[in-house]
C-alpha cells in the first residue's frame, strides 16, 4: 500500500502552479548547444568591487556570526540614509527598517503578518509571479486588477476603486514593473493617492526592486512619498537587480513601526537574520555606489532601445518600457498562444524568454523578454527573433 502524500500537502501549496519563469529557464538548461537566454531577471554585470570588497573585509573582520534581527544598526542606518537621499524619506533605523533575506522574504512577511484567511488582497498585473503566491500561501483571497498596454501599463484609479471592498486588506504595487517595464510618475501617484485617501484601513505593499532603474527622469517615485499615506505603505525593496547583487540575498522592509513589528516577530522565527557578510555589503551599495548604478542604468538604456528597435524589425508591437530591464511585445499576431511561441523560439532558434501568462492571465499574447544580457547576445537573439516571426506568418 503506498503512502497517501497528496492528502498530507497543504491545499494552498498544492493550487499554486510552479513558477512558469523556472519552467523556462530550466529548459533552456535540458538544452543541447548554446542557449541566449533572456528569460531571467538577473543582471549580467558583476556586483561593483567596492560592495564585494566591503563583504570580503566583514569575513577577514570576524563577522561570521548572527545580526540583531532586524539587521545591523549601521546597515539599516545606510538603508535610511540612501531613502532619504532618492526619496527624501524619513525613516527611524531602529524601528521602521527590516533587512531580509531579499526582497521576496519582504513580500512573504507582509502576506503572514497582514492577512486572516477570507481577507482581499488586490494585485495589479501582469505583476511578478510571487504576489499572488504569497497571499493564496497565506489564505488570502486575491483580486486582480489589470493594467492595460493603451495605458501604458499604469494603475488607472477608477479601476483600482472599483476593486475595493470592505473586505480589502491590503493592495501590492509594484512599479517600475515586471514584466512590462512600465513607470508610475509622482502624478500617476497622485491620482491613486486621492482614491486610498477614501479608504483609511487600506494599507499598501510597494514593491520598488527596480526604482533605480528609470530611464524618464531616473527619480524614484513611491506613494510612500506622499505624507498623508506615511502610516500605511510598507516598502519592499532590496538591492538585487539595481545593484547586481542577486547572489548576496539581501533586501528591506521600510514602514511604520506598527506594521514592521508583526514582520519581524516572523522573520525572528522563521529566518533569524539576513547574512552578516550580505549587510556589510549594504552599507558600501547604499552609501557609495550610486556612480556605479548610474553606469549600468545607462547600459540597459542603451540595450533597451536595441531591444526595442529590434521588435520593430521583427514586426512586433511593443509598448516602449521605460522601467526595469524588460521588454512585453505583443505576439498575437502570430497566432500562436504565449507558451506555444517561447517553446517554438526555444527549440528552433535557441532563444529563452517568458510567455506573458507566466504574469497574470492579461499577460496572454504577449511575452517578456529580459534585457539583464550582453548587447552581443541580444543582437543576435533580436535577429533570430526577427528570423523566427517571418518563418511562422500566417
Amino acid at each position: 500500500m503506498s503512502f497517501d502524500y497528496e492528502s498530507k500537502i497543504s491545499k494552498a501549496v498544492a493550487a499554486v502552479p510552479p513558477s512558469a519563469i523556472r519552467k523556462f529557464f530550466d529548459l533552456a538548461n535540458e538544452m543541447q548547444g548554446h542557449v541566449i537566454s533572456l528569460s531571467i531577471g538577473e543582471p549580467d554585470f558583476d556586483t561593483p568591487w567596492s560592495i564585494r570588497e566591503a563583504a570580503i573585509n566583514s569575513l577577514i573582520d570576524g563577522y561570521t556570526h548572527y545580526s540583531p534581527n532586524s539587521g545591523y544598526i549601521d546597515s539599516r542606518k545606510a538603508i535610511v540614509d540612501y531613502l532619504g537621499r532618492s526619496y527624501g524619506l524619513t525613516y527611524d533605523p531602529a524601528s521602521e527598517i527590516l533587512i531580509t533575506v531579499g526582497g521576496s522574504e519582504g513580500l512573504d512577511l507582509a502576506a503572514r503578518a497582514l492577512i486572516n484567511p477570507g481577507d482581499e488582497v488586490i494585485i495589479v498585473e501582469p505583476c511578478f509571479v510571487a504576489y499572488k503566491a504569497t497571499v493564496e500561501f497565506a489564505h488570502g483571497v486575491p483580486v486582480i486588477v489589470e493594467t492595460k498596454p493603451e495605458n501604458d501599463y499604469k494603475l488607472m484609479p477608477e479601476e483600482l476603486e472599483s476593486a475595493i471592498t470592505d473586505k480589502t486588506k491590503y493592495i501590492i504595487v509594484g512599479y517600475p514593473n515586471n514584466p512590462t517595464g512600465a513607470l508610475m510618475t509622482k502624478d500617476d501617484w497622485a491620482k491613486i493617492r486621492d482614491v486610498l485617501i477614501k479608504y483609511p484601513e487600506i494599507i499598501v505593499l510597494s514593491d520598488e526592486l527596480y526604482c533605480e532603474l528609470n530611464y524618464l527622469d531616473g527619480k524614484p517615485a513611491s506613494l510612500a512619498q506622499f505624507p498623508e499615506l506615511r502610516e500605511r505603505v510598507v516598502m519592499v525593496n532590496g538591492f538585487s537587480k539595481s545593484y547586481a547583487m542577486t547572489g548576496f540575498r539581501v533586501g528591506y522592509l521600510a514602514g511604520p513601526k506598527e506594521l514592521i513589528a508583526p514582520m519581524v516577530k516572523i522573520h525572528q522565527y522563521c529566518i533569524m537574520c539576513a547574512p552578516s557578510t550580505a549587510q556589510f555589503a549594504v552599507v558600501e551599495a547604499a552609501m557609495n555606489a550610486d556612480n556605479e548604478i548610474a553606469k549600468m542604468r545607462d547600459e540597459y538604456n542603451h540595450r533597451r532601445r536595441v531591444i526595442i528597435q529590434g521588435l520593430k524589425d521583427a514586426g512586433l508591437d511593443c509598448f516602449t518600457p521605460y522601467g526595469a530591464f524588460y521588454a512585453f511585445p505583443c505576439i498575437k499576431s502570430t497566432g500562436m498562444t504565449s507558451e506555444e511561441f517561447c517553446e517554438k523560439l526555444l527549440l528552433e532558434k535557441h532563444v529563452a524568454i517568458v510567455p506573458g501568462n507566466a504574469f497574470g492571465k492579461c499577460g496572454e499574447g504577449f511575452v517578456r523578454i529580459s534585457y539583464a544580457a550582453s548587447l552581443e547576445d541580444i543582437k543576435e537573439a533580436m535577429k533570430l527573433v526577427k528570423e523566427f516571426v517571418e518563418e511562422h506568418k500566417g
